[in-house]
């Protein structure tokens, strides 16, 4: 049986992200990167004004095949928030539910860090150091003007996305099993990580990988392994 992966960038990424990733998963699994507005192949479009705008997105685009062909949802970071909340709405319309969803990177909804910067509202300049010191780009793409004056406003709207969201308590957990991978050099306190937990009546498996914040680009193939034993077991 052939299951369908909806795979969520994480803030500033696009579908080619999880490009790769069709190498190393089971050939039951076929992997669907989601394109967001605004990038890659959809750049052309205007960025989102709210997480729920582009959880809508994305529901409109899939809402037909769900209801066809069993489906799994993968997200990193604010991927994983898209993904969170794009179960809910999928419920919510009474579609079929995802068999698994696979959390990456990032803690759970509730979770409100006060005091954390708020990316959004810096600078250029300020924004620019603040990128590079997070990690995930490539020193060199900062070195070509040209390719920042594209990618920096993405990135900005992209992190007033994920700082303006507030999660919803009327919420009741999903009906379905759950992954959280989390990175063991990420900021996230175990707590904050493991909360998933909560937001789920089935099984979550909580699994460390080697890594700060942005592990999925080092660990493709331990992901890709844990995604295929996961869905192994669903089929």
């Amino acid at each position: 049986m052939k299951i369908n992966l909806y795979s969520i960038p994480y803030a500033g990424g696009s579908s080619v992200v999880y490009n790769k990733w069709s190498e190393n998963l089971q050939s039951s699994v076929n992997i669907k990167p989601v394109e967001l507005s605004g990038r890659g192949k959809r750049f052309s479009e205007p960025l989102y004004e709210d997480i729920h705008q582009a959880v809508e997105d994305i529901f409109n685009s899939i809402k037909e095949e769900i209801t066809e062909i069993p489906y799994a949802l993968f997200g990193h970071s604010m991927g994983a928030l898209i993904a969170f909340e794009l179960a809910q709405r999928i419920r919510k319309a009474g579609l079929p539910s995802p068999v698994h969803i696979f959390i990456s990177g990032r803690s759970a909804p509730h979770v409100n860090k006060t005091g954390e910067k708020m990316y959004s509202r810096m600078d250029d300049v300020k924004f620019r150091q603040e990128v590079l010191n997070l990690g995930g780009t490539p020193k060199e793409f900062f070195s070509h003007p040209e390719l920042l004056e594209l990618f920096l406003p993405v990135l900005k709207n992209d992190f007033r996305l994920v700082e303006n969201y507030s999660y919803n308590y009327n919420y009741q957990p999903l009906n379905v099993d759950m992954t959280v991978l989390l990175g063991k050099d990420d900021d996230l306190t175990e707590t904050e990580g493991e909360s998933w937990s909560e937001y789920t009546t089935e099984s979550c498996e909580i699994t460390y990988l080697e890594g700060g914040h942005f592990f999925i680009n080092e660990q493709r193939l331990n992901i890709t392994q844990i995604i295929n034993n996961s869905l192994k077991i669903t089929q």
